[in-house]
């Protein structure tokens, strides 16, 4: 029989492709033809000639796919499927999940259910990976992958004069990274910045949206940095209601791109293509071709985020110097876990400051291998803060600048929000790519139900676009509790809200918890209207909303 597996993962913060693309590199050192793909890039209607797949798969929120698994579950429930359908296939489900939420692996659990009533038959009994758990998924994952390999090849030994790769030999990189000569002719700037999209913008297809203003809505004196900041939509073919999310593609700053370089001794304007070293990988789908070490390292590698355990496991290849190889395999072997966690998790060290620790390994990485090393720069969401019908052709967004310390001297900064307060629009030309999804909160169709918004400090931000939106559909019953430190320093959209007190338009219950001796919050302010809630709950069939 052919010797080939299919890795297939839902993946929404990046673990489960990071686990996926793991598999991948096991199979490749066990000579299975292997390819690994997001669970709606694959043809669903083809799961029924491949006869070995591994799936491996998140669960969000509650209970919910991941958005790039989205479609292929759609399809997987339908009614209409034959029960035997599946027969043909060996399979096996590994779950990511975090069992401090109650539907624990749903996505999982129920996916094996499925393949099993479609006639599919488990190599092994469904893997429970808990974010929970000291260790992390891999405290599951580990003794799971054992256990497969070892019924995968009684299946498809291996074929005869053949080895296992030791973990020692380094796999091919993904793709190879032929640098162009320095004199070839550059491609206009305007390549790289894609015209308004003739469909509704995407992740695959952003819009890069002018930003209009970016203004602190905090007071000066106040520790947290929060930002009101508007971008202009006109044109774009974007639409959205209160409720939905908006994600932003943030970027590296130009220091950080400057020390990484620097490090690696690569050549910010050297221009380069990609080529797939194995026939049928498909480039990455936002890079430009061709495109410089520049644009590469700001706009695409996600090089402030905490570096998982395959990025030790894959640089210790590199390294020329045994005392640093010696300490980078101990921490991608599976006893070095618990020194990982504190060495990189726990005080949030960057995937730039690791490489600082290891100067003579990091100057070794070949430019081939920075795909394989380092994952691409996460969109990240935000609530929208605004209604089109109260602001035709923009879009508003309530953002608090992550900033903390923990026992590293430099203190830990979120990488969009960081990135989007240093915008200024007053120099010139700035902009942000976006795209807008559909948000889990529905507001009532019938004008006649009232709202109870619970949102303090920016969960605030769906229920400005809910109220400004009902307000411009003449609609009352708008009741917002809103908490904050202070009324004097973060009482975001004051103004606003009591002009639409004065109006009638909105009840509004505020707790600032630190202007008086005992600290009030909102639930406080609940409990003291309990009477009124309750009226609007009973009486009124009123919606509850909250947003943290």
């Amino acid at each position: 029989a052919e010797r080939r597996l299919l890795v297939l993962f839902g993946s929404q913060t990046g673990t489960a492709q990071d686990t996926a693309e793991r598999i991948g590199r096991e199979a490749k050192r066990r000579h299975l033809r292997c390819r690994v793909q997001a669970l709606d890039s694959c043809d669903v209607a083809n799961l029924i000639h491949e006869p070995l797949v591994v799936f491996v798969c998140a669960t969000t929120g509650q209970g919910d796919p991941p958005d790039n698994m989205k479609m292929f579950w759609r399809f997987l429930f339908r009614k209409s499927l034959p029960a035997g359908s599946l027969c043909q296939l060996d399979y096996a489900v590994l779950g990511l999940g975090d069992s401090s939420y109650p539907k624990f692996n749903f996505v999982a659990k129920k996916l094996h259910k499925r393949l099993l009533q479609l006639g599919g038959s488990p190599l092994l009994p469904v893997a429970l990976g808990d974010d929970q758990h000291d260790l992390g998924p891999d405290a599951v994952v580990d003794p799971w992958l054992v256990a497969l390999w070892d019924k995968i090849l009684a299946l498809y030994p291996l074929p005869p004069g053949l080895e296992i790769i030791s973990p020692n030999v380094c796999l091919p990189p993904r793709y190879t990274l032929h640098y162009l000569p320095e004199d070839s002719p550059q491609p206009d700037r305007e390549l790289l910045q894609p015209a308004a999209p003739q469909a509704a913008p995407c992740e695959l297809q952003p819009f890069c949206a002018p930003v209009v203003s970016n203004q602190r809505v905090t007071a000066a004196s106040h520790f947290q940095d929060v930002r009101l900041i508007e971008f202009d939509i006109a044109g774009s073919g974007i639409t959205f209601s209160a409720g939905d999310v908006v994600m932003v593609q943030p970027q590296n700053c130009p220091e950080d791109v400057q020390q990484f370089c620097q490090l690696l001794c690569l050549e910010p304007h050297r221009r380069f293509v990609l080529e797939p070293t194995e026939p049928g990988t498909s480039l990455p789908p936002l890079l430009p071709q061709p495109c410089t070490i520049q644009y590469l390292v700001t706009h695409y590698l996600d090089i402030s985020c905490v570096p998982r355990r395959s990025f030790f496991e894959l640089l210790a290849n590199f390294s020329t110097s045994e005392l640093e190889r010696e300490k980078l395999q101990e921490l991608s072997s599976a006893q070095g876990q618990e020194e990982l966690y504190s060495y990189c998790n726990r005080p949030r060290r960057t995937t730039l400051e690791v490489m600082w620790d290891f100067p003579h390994t990091t100057c070794s990485i070949p430019a081939d291998y920075l795909l394989d090393l380092i994952p691409r720069i996460r969109p990240r969401a935000f609530s929208i803060a605004s209604s089109m019908l109260a602001h035709p052709e923009r879009m508003q967004i309530l953002v608090a600048v992550v900033q903390y310390r923990t026992r590293l001297s430099k203190p830990r900064r979120g990488l969009c929000s960081t990135w989007l307060a240093s915008l200024n629009p007053q120099q010139g030309d700035v902009r942000v790519p976006l795209w807008v999804k559909k948000g889990g909160m529905k507001f009532p169709a019938d004008p006649a139900t009232p709202v109870i918004m619970i949102g303090p400090g920016t969960g605030v931000a769906p229920f400005r676009a809910a109220i400004q939106e009902r307000v411009a559909l003449g609609r009352g019953g708008n009741c917002l509790f809103f908490g904050c430190r202070h009324k004097s320093k973060d009482f975001y959209c004051q103004t606003e809200w009591e002009e639409l007190v004065t109006k009638g338009l909105l009840t509004l219950f505020t707790a600032f918890s630190r202007d008086q001796e005992e600290k009030v919050y909102v639930q406080h302010r609940i409990r003291e209207n309990g009477r009124l809630v309750w009226e609007l709950l009973s009486s009124g069939n009123a919606h509850v909303y909250l947003a943290g």
